[in-house]
């Protein structure tokens, strides 16, 4: 598969399993977690299939397209570990999270996965959703949309 072909299958599934987590999350109240806003387009659509929803953005640097700027209150800017720990004093709140760290090398991509696992489980509301390109530990791994090969995108219930 080409590099284009294989880009083309992720920002898919990506899109057709928020679009998916969304609607099972419909009956739960909470906020929406997006980590590692890149250049926007994830937290872009976010804002567009949940307007009603607080979405908190968190990654090192802003560094997105000018119009996916975040509320300058719902940015949460730097290290991965004391941003959850900050988000974690409110208590649980997340009825869906995105998980979008990572450098590009599987091994330490998993590896960074596993670790934020716990910190990540402190902000979730029970029974909430999170999506992830990357295996997250601690939750229960659930099937997706039918439209999302499984190796694709993993989906877990907190």
């Amino acid at each position: 598969m080409s590099r284009l072909d294989s880009m083309l299958r992720r920002l898919t599934a990506q899109r057709d399993g928020l679009n998916w987590a969304a609607e099972q999350i419909a009956e739960l109240d909470g906020d929406v977690l997006d980590m590692g806003l890149g250049n926007g387009r994830t937290y872009d659509h976010l804002r567009e299939i949940l307007p009603d929803r607080r979405i908190w953005v968190m990654d090192r640097v802003l560094q997105c397209h000018p119009s996916c700027v975040p509320p300058e209150q719902d940015f949460l800017q730097g290290e991965a570990e004391p941003m959850l720990e900050r988000l974690a004093q409110g208590g649980p709140r997340i009825a869906l999270a995105h998980y979008d760290f990572g450098m590009g090398i599987k091994e330490e991509d998993v590896s960074e996965a596993a670790r934020l696992s716990p910190l990540i489980a402190r902000v979730m509301k029970p029974g909430g959703l999170l999506i992830s390109g990357q295996p997250l530990v601690g939750f229960e791994q659930i099937p997706g949309p039918d439209t999302i090969a499984p190796d694709r995108y993993l989906f877990y219930r907190a």
